[in-house]
């Protein structure tokens, strides 16, 4: 069992490559990590070092997967922050290659764009979002935000998260799952993980905590390639994932740390 995780990698705390490997590997399922940004640690903190990756060096690092046959090992690929437009056509034609080189591979798409009503990512890497690899996805993990920002969809409610997600999908099956959700019906005090899957909606609640760590989505999103790597269904997939974050965002608030609390990850139920 391999997944391909494609997205950055910080030195401090738990985003991207450094949320998915240590979850995936907990799992047990291995992972082939490769970076798009190496840095200090999240963009918002006061002080940012590090840069994005040079897609020529991104590229040459999916070549050596392409090179090791990890394509043809692998049984979920994973998107997620790009970094930069170049990067992104870079992912994206090593997506296509991937795909058609295994056809039972599962494409998982991130797709990394922004949060709380702003979007921060360079300009150009929307579209190509928009256009390139979620044509190609059959999975996608949008925060409420990011799906409205790709579906054109204001989501007030389940009709409106139904139309947003097949707005995504055009004339194809793309799942979505769609991630801190607050919709009118969503119990006060709740936030929601939603599944929506050839138009039907799975639902999974849970407490809305005082905190607001980095990586919950990236961490979701691992778990989420780990079950189905594992063979999972998809809603089970989604649902253990759910319950492992909710675990790990109750001990990262006992802990009182600003990241999320990974070590050791909260087993989850089989």
């Amino acid at each position: 069992m391999l997944v391909i995780s494609i997205q950055s990698q910080v030195v401090h705390g738990h985003v991207g490559n450094s949320a998915a490997v240590h979850a995936i590997q907990a799992e047990g399922v291995n992972v082939a990590a490769v970076p798009t940004t190496l840095l200090s640690n999240h963009p918002r903190y006061p002080t940012l070092r590090g840069r994005v990756l040079d897609a020529g060096f991104v590229a040459d690092l999916l070549t050596g997967v392409e090179e090791r046959d990890l394509v043809d090992e692998a049984a979920v690929l994973v998107t997620g922050y790009l970094g930069s437009p170049d990067n992104a056509v870079v992912v994206a034609d090593f997506v296509e290659r991937a795909l058609s080189r295994n056809s039972k591979l599962i494409y998982l798409c991130d797709p990394v764009i922004g949060d709380d009503g702003r979007i921060y990512v360079a300009d150009g890497i929307l579209d190509l979002v928009r256009h390139r690899l979620l044509p190609a996805a059959h999975l996608v993990t949008p925060n409420q935000f990011e799906l409205e920002m790709l579906s054109g969809v204001t989501i007030a409610d389940t009709d409106s998260l139904r139309a947003a997600a097949a707005g995504l999908a055009g004339h194809r099956r793309i799942d979505v799952v769609a991630t801190g959700c607050a919709l009118a019906d969503t119990p006060a005090g709740q936030v929601e993980t939603i599944l929506c899957a050839d138009g039907q909606l799975s639902r999974f609640a849970t407490p809305r905590l005082p905190i607001r760590p980095y990586g919950t989505g990236d961490l979701l999103t691992a778990l989420i390639a780990a079950h189905l790597a594992k063979g999972a269904a998809i809603e089970a997939a989604v649902r253990l994932a759910a319950e492992t974050i909710f675990a790990v965002l109750v001990r990262t608030q006992q802990a009182g740390s600003a990241e999320m609390c990974l070590v050791p990850l909260p087993a989850s139920g089989r």
